[in-house]
């Protein structure tokens, strides 16, 4: 498929590429290396016309 074909180019290039599971379970690991964060969380658009 396409996805295999892309990781096929990148890897043609010389770069180096590692592929998963789609939804898979995964552990991520976050490193804050600057002077802030942001986190943004948003459950849901707000209605037409209601103020954010």
């Amino acid at each position: 498929g396409l996805y295999l074909a892309f990781l096929d180019a990148l890897r043609a290039e010389g770069l180096p590429v590692a592929a998963g599971v789609f939804q898979a379970m995964m552990a991520v690991e976050l490193v804050n290396d600057g002077p802030v964060t942001l986190i943004l969380d948003r459950d849901a658009a707000p209605p037409p016309g209601a103020t954010p």
